[in-house]
């Protein structure tokens, strides 16, 4: 059971991972990150948002240790907690944020718990 529940939280992180890499002006729209003055912001959500989960959830399927899952949850819980330092000293968008930061939680929670 932890196994399919690792390789469908990895397969989410993938998807998620894959609105950066293929579609950045979506994602930046959608995180009201749209860039306005250079398009290096595109060039960062492909790699940071994008690439980086793609190859992540990728990796941990391939390799298919319980190490290499809980790594992603280590990623998602520093997102998460990136998340929560904003909320505190940013005044970001509060929907948003606690949306975001919610799944991120989520699966930060997930793989570390189920794999450590």
């Amino acid at each position: 059971m932890i196994d399919s529940l690792n390789i469908l939280a990895a397969a989410l992180t993938i998807a998620f991972g894959l609105f950066g890499f293929l579609a950045p002006r979506y994602t930046a729209a959608a995180l009201d990150l749209e860039p306005t003055s250079s398009t290096m912001g595109l060039s960062e959500m492909r790699a940071s948002v994008g690439g980086l989960f793609v190859v992540a959830g990728l990796a941990a399927i391939w390799i298919d240790a319980p190490v290499a899952y809980a790594m992603i949850g280590f990623a998602f819980a520093g997102a998460a907690l990136g998340r929560c330092l904003s909320l505190a000293l940013d005044n970001p968008p509060r929907r948003k944020v606690i949306l975001f930061g919610g799944i991120e939680a989520a699966l930060a929670v997930w793989f570390i718990a189920a794999n450590i």
